[in-house]
């Protein structure tokens, strides 16, 4: 089984997308650092502002640290109307264009991609039902997500040449499997794949049982990155029967240290060669800002990945 390039992101040490986060947030030169020390190789973005936005600034410190930059996680209002969609667009474009320059002037092989996502736990029922979505979201809604994420898509390459990859994630519109599959039916595909999120499967599903190595496998002609993140089983079932919201689920731990959940990552590691993926994985943990001890937990994630074989 070959080794496969790892990579950390800013989330995991409580650099996150949402706002109004209370809590120190670590600063990027830490984070950096860190995230070297503890044994990866590659890098997320994080936040716009969170690591230097000039590229050549952005280049120097990753080059540095002899890091690959991965890619960038952008939200887009996914049901938003012109006014809300098109700023959105033109900062992922933005974003596009500073992560194909930095790849550029690194010179590095892989080229970064354009993370689209909801804008995650801004919606009320949304968030206040990660975990335990019910009912099957109306198709006009899921065909009309797709085509703000393809236009998007279109956009970012327009503007970069970057691919993008569309994120799942929990508390937002694209969250349950089922949704995942109807989302995807109606893709560009040709300029928009997705982001294969364990953890962020695992609790969207509502089922502490789902196959996660059968999800993979259905999904794998859209996958384009790989993020390895547990799914604490005893939380998600206490959030389920409490009616815990997205953000009480992370306070509570909800995406635990890998190996200490209910994600089997030895079958996904498996699974993966047998989908013929070759690509980077990108362990998350996603924590709230000054929770936890990340540059530790981030130690134990990889020392972990090492004891199934990556």
């Amino acid at each position: 089984m070959p080794s496969r390039p790892i990579a950390n992101a800013p989330c995991s040490w409580g650099t996150l997308e949402f706002a109004d986060l209370s809590g120190t947030r670590i600063e990027y030169t830490q984070m950096l650092d860190e995230l070297v020390a503890t044994g990866y190789t590659g890098t997320e973005l994080g936040d716009w502002g969170f690591m230097p936005t000039e590229p050549s600034a952005l280049a120097a410190e990753l080059q540095r640290r002899k890091l690959t930059l991965i890619g960038a996680f952008v939200p887009v209002d996914l049901r938003g109307d012109a006014a809300t969609v098109a700023p959105a667009i033109e900062h992922a474009c933005r974003t596009g264009t500073l992560l194909a320059t930095a790849a550029d002037l690194i010179g590095q092989a892989h080229r970064p991609l354009v993370i689209l996502a909801d804008t995650n736990g801004t919606d009320p029922i949304r968030t206040a039902n990660a975990g335990r979505i019910t009912g099957r979201t109306p198709s006009g809604v899921i065909v009309r997500a797709a085509k703000v994420a393809s236009q998007a898509a279109r956009a970012i390459h327009a503007a970069s040449g970057l691919q993008s990859a569309f994120h799942h994630h929990c508390a937002g519109i694209i969250e349950t499997p089922d949704e995942v599959q109807r989302f995807l039916h109606h893709l560009d595909t040709d300029l928009l794949g997705l982001v294969f999120d364990t953890g962020h499967m695992l609790y969207g599903s509502g089922n502490n049982d789902t196959d996660i190595v059968a999800l993979l496998h259905a999904f794998a002609p859209h996958i384009r990155l790989v993020h390895f993140k547990d799914c604490h089983p005893r939380v998600a079932d206490t959030m389920r029967s409490t009616k815990g919201d997205y953000f009480a689920a992370l306070q509570a731990g909800i995406f635990c240290e890998l190996g200490q959940g209910a994600i089997q990552f030895d079958a996904i590691n498996v699974a993966l060669d047998t989908i013929g993926y070759t690509g980077w994985v990108v362990v998350e943990q996603d924590v709230l800002p000054g929770m936890g001890a990340p540059r530790d937990s981030a130690a134990r994630n990889r020392a972990f990945l090492r004891t199934i074989g990556i």
